[in-house]
């Protein structure tokens, strides 16, 4: 079996919640978070994961990925990587995208990137090692991210330019995983969040 990458995103927080950027800002979980990053562990604890024995475990270190990544019980496990910390919004930190509109009408960062911030090529480049650390393992990969990073990733995944991520979005607490179909970069599964409903 070729590795796959499991991707989870971290749990709901104000600034998710409100639809603002947040790249390097650490902003906590919010009790929903909580309770949704419990869910998704205890769902990969479950058949046909069941604990992903030999899984390679890798989170951001932002606190909100880290305390999902523990949270559903993958902490011991775990090392943090920065390659899988968010974009870094730079001048668009904090600000929703009807805020950057106001000011910048027509903008999409999957084209435009932003000011005083992480650019396109190196947000691709980030994503590029992830997709090769992956695929370079003997088992799967899990890993706990955050929504633009891990478009990103999928996009990479799938060989696709960056601006392919900004046709699949990606809920707080989602799971989803980046596999094979007839030997071809797939997405095997997108934006899971079945286990919130439980």
């Amino acid at each position: 079996m070729a590795p796959r990458i499991l991707l989870a995103r971290h749990g709901q927080t104000a600034w998710s919640l409100s639809g603002k950027h947040t790249g390097r800002t650490d902003v906590p979980l919010l009790e929903e978070g909580r309770r949704g990053a419990k869910l998704l562990g205890e769902r990969l604890h479950r058949a046909p994961h069941d604990g992903l024995p030999g899984v390679e475990v890798r989170t951001s270190p932002l606190s909100r990925a880290r305390e999902t990544c523990e949270l559903a019980g993958f902490g011991d496990r775990a090392t943090c990587w920065d390659a899988l910390m968010e974009w870094d919004y730079g001048a668009y930190e904090g600000l929703t995208p009807d805020d950057i509109q106001a000011v910048r009408p027509g903008w999409l960062i999957w084209r435009d990137g932003v000011p005083e911030g992480e650019g396109l090529a190196e947000v691709t480049a980030r994503a590029d090692a992830v997709v090769s650390w992956a695929r370079g393992l003997e088992g799967d990969a899990l890993v706990f991210a955050h929504g633009h990073i891990l478009r990103s990733i999928a996009a990479r995944w799938l060989g696709l330019p960056l601006g392919f991520a900004a046709r699949i979005r990606l809920n707080p607490t989602s799971l989803s995983v980046l596999g094979w179909a007839y030997g071809e970069p797939a997405l095997e599964t997108w934006n899971d969040v079945g286990h919130m409903v439980a």
